[in-house]
């Protein structure tokens, strides 16, 4: 894994695991609770790629990083938490950043392998939303792909797209996945402040 997908992917761990904690404390898990919704939610989306595109071991097991990273930010966070008052708004940054950078370096990856660009889409939209997806089934809520709430899957898309269009046109990877993360996560942001919504 070069050095830039490595950072990027870190960021998304970290991001997605701060959601999972900010969501599991909202429903009084315990430091085990925690746990799991922390590394449910940075690595569902992932995991699921990886499988789907029979990519072995799964990213997480090569780089044992990444579970270190998760684990001692549910930890910390178990404490620094309960001191907080945790808002259903808390979720909102860190869950756009973990959908834009996921979203971003599923497209790269699956397109990496030369799979069709529908595919390459729906392995970013998978990777960007199946870890939101598991966090909301373990924190007992609906997940909000699958509600009619603001943009969600559309974010995800959105950035796998722009992943794309700037890969077609010469960009660096490095370029190209700045660019998704960050049209994935000003469209979520977005979405959210003027309650953007697809039509019922």
């Amino acid at each position: 894994m070069t050095t830039p997908i490595y950072i990027m992917t870190l960021v998304g761990v970290v991001a997605f695991a701060v959601s999972g904690v900010i969501e599991a404390r909202r429903k009084q898990m315990d430091l085990v609770g925690i746990s799991a919704a922390a590394f449910l939610t940075a690595f569902g989306g992932g995991t699921v790629r990886d499988i789907l595109l029979g990519r072995y071991p799964i990213f997480w097991v090569t780089e044992q990083s990444y579970v270190a990273f998760v684990l001692v930010i549910a930890v910390v966070a178990f404490f620094v938490s309960r001191r907080m008052t945790l808002t259903p708004d808390a979720i909102a940054i860190p869950d756009a950043i973990g959908l834009g950078v996921f979203s971003a370096t599923g497209t790269q990856i699956a397109a990496d392998l030369n799979v069709p660009v529908l595919i390459a889409i729906v392995m970013g939209v998978i990777t960007g939303s199946v870890g939101g997806v598991l966090r909301d089934v373990v924190c007992n809520e609906i997940p909000a792909i699958f509600a009619r709430t603001q943009l969600y899957a559309t974010c995800a898309a959105l950035g796998a797209i722009v992943y794309l269009a700037s890969r077609a046109i010469g960009a660096d990877t490095q370029t190209g996945l700045i660019a998704g993360s960050v049209a994935t996560i000003a469209l979520r942001l977005a979405a959210i402040r003027l309650n953007l919504r697809l039509p019922a």
